[in-house]
């Protein structure tokens, strides 16, 4: 006899969920038990390392990943983790267990509440009527997922699993094409406005294609800015038009801009904002454009015009409709960015988290992907680690801390020729310590750099600004080397700038072809230059 697990099973062997990523409780039992030797289990210590971890494979592979939850306690531990994803715009496909279906209306123990749970973030969340429903759920998961680029939940009682399947028609196509492309007529008002413009600038976001939107860049010789918090590079940061991060608040930004006429953002929104400041995004006779296939980034903009279509597909096309506007190595397009290299600390004092990452920047291979989650760090690094991949920078786009450590896992879990770092605060870090457990396991050979303040520096910082002393104590006594060999991590603690240079040169030069994941306890002081 088929099952619906039987069903299910060919769903994610058709599209090619074979990878499950799970913290398993008792109301899947009946779904892993006997699992098939062509589907691969990988435990997680927690349901945010589980959907982190997930993640962070989706994003490698650039299809949806597979994770599995445990009813209300493990939706509940991953909606942060969910929430992540959503906003990062990555597909996954979240099988979450539910009681038994025969006696849900009596409420047993572990009967979950769980259509709202993870609130608005999910892109779909299905509760099959029948049993026979759960392998068509499944694939419209899937295709829900890639759609909208984000998390698809299917709940699914424990006895489901167990019920016959006769080849019940799914609710759901086996495939979905989406056409990509753009008409020249479309594009009509976005050629004459990037034509006619005296001194456009580009903002690049997390969606945007790099090849095509090189090509678009070359072609208008115009400045690229970063979106600020965005969850990847979308741009060669190494390249000789890149102008930096584009600032989070409304008085830099409209310094920033001040000098374009025509400012467009290509897979991003217009634009990220973090302290809320009075007045307009940009100065007066400045036009703002966006493309993006994000549907809420389109609609939320006030641009003077928006595109929802491919960002790729849009640049690909511009850079043949349009004509050369100014040289690229104009002082209008080329702002050579210099960093301001800190001076090696002398001996018997501190590193600052800057010369921890401009010893990172001189060693990093160039296809090293790199995962940031360093609060009060980031702007030390977005200045002195250039991105030069796509995968160069990523980063939690949502600013939930936890992402970072399980999402180096399943990153390197999906490219297992590729260097992979993270850098981390310690107080980020100890969101998503459980993932090492599972690195060590599954022999994850991802380097994670640890900058240890013993502070939530960020959070010192505001409340500085605030005028007020801050409540929360520092946690100096926290051991994250300690910590990650207590989870089979291999760990060393680094207190000065030699031991720190000595390790990099150790472990760089062969972290593509390394098997166990080592962290690095890299003790900093914090930068007193910082502004959040």
């Amino acid at each position: 006899m088929t099952t619906v697990r039987d069903a299910t099973f060919d769903v994610l062997r058709r599209y090619g969920l074979t990878t499950i990523f799970g913290n398993p409780g008792s109301t899947e039992v009946t779904l892993l038990t006997g699992l098939p030797d062509d589907l691969r289990f990988v435990l997680a210590l927690h349901e945010g390392s589980v959907v982190g971890m997930a993640t962070g494979w989706a994003i490698g592979h650039e299809a949806p990943a597979l994770a599995l939850l445990h009813t209300t306690a493990g939706l509940g531990n991953a909606v942060g983790a969910i929430a992540t994803a959503r906003v990062n715009r990555v597909p996954l496909v979240i099988l979450v267990g539910q009681q038994d279906r025969r006696h849900l209306a009596l409420e047993p123990f572990l009967t979950g509440r769980l259509s709202g749970l993870a609130g608005d973030y999910p892109v779909r969340v299905d509760q099959p009527v029948r049993a026979q429903d759960v392998p068509g759920a499944v694939a419209r998961a899937c295709h829900e997922a890639t759609t909208f680029r984000g998390p698809a939940l299917v709940v699914v009682p424990m006895d489901d699993w167990e019920a016959p399947f006769s080849g019940e028609t799914a609710a759901a196509p086996a495939r979905v094409v989406r056409p990509a492309g753009v008409s020249d007529d479309d594009l009509a008002p976005l050629v004459e406005l990037l034509s006619q413009a005296r001194s456009p600038a580009i903002v690049a976001g997390a969606g945007a294609g790099w090849e095509a939107l090189v090509a678009l860049a070359e072609r208008l010789g115009c400045p690229v800015f970063q979106e600020s918090f965005g969850g990847r590079a979308g741009f060669p940061q190494d390249h000789p038009q890149y102008a930096g991060v584009l600032p989070a608040d409304r008085a830099r930004l409209r310094e920033t801009l001040a000098g374009h006429d025509v400012v467009l953002a290509v897979g991003a929104p217009a634009f990220r904002q973090y302290p809320y400041a009075p007045g307009p995004l940009v100065v007066p006779g400045t036009s703002i454009a966006v493309v993006t296939d994000d549907p809420a980034e389109a609609h939320r903009s006030p641009a003077d015009l928006a595109y929802l279509a491919s960002p790729s597909a849009v640049c690909a096309r511009l850079a043949a409709l349009l004509p050369v506007l100014l040289p690229a190595s104009s002082p209008a397009a080329r702002r050579v960015l210099s960093p301001d290299i800190p001076e090696l600390p002398a001996e018997g004092r501190p590193m600052r988290a800057a010369h921890v990452l401009r010893a990172l920047a001189l060693r990093l291979p160039a296809d090293t992907v790199l995962i940031e989650e360093t609060p009060s760090s980031r702007p030390d690094l977005h200045r002195l680690v250039p991105a030069r991949t796509p995968l160069g920078f990523l980063s939690a786009a949502m600013g939930g801390l936890g992402f970072a450590v399980p999402a180096a896992v399943g990153l390197r879990m999906a490219l297992p020729g590729r260097p992979v770092v993270a850098v981390v605060g310690d107080g980020s870090a100890l969101y998503g310590m459980h993932a090492l457990w599972s690195a060590t396991h599954y022999r994850v050979g991802a380097l994670f750099v640890v900058l240890a303040n013993g502070r939530y520096a960020v959070m010192d910082r505001l409340a500085d600004k605030q005028g007020g002393k801050a409540p929360w104590p520092p946690f100096t006594e926290v051991d994250m080397a300690g910590l990650a060999r207590s989870l089979g991590c291999p760990a060393r603690r680094v207190d000065s700038y030699d031991e720190l240079t000595a390790a990099l040169d150790e472990v760089l030069p062969t972290l593509a072809a390394r098997e166990e994941p080592l962290l690095l306890d890299v003790t900093v002081t914090v930068d007193p230059d910082f502004q959040p």
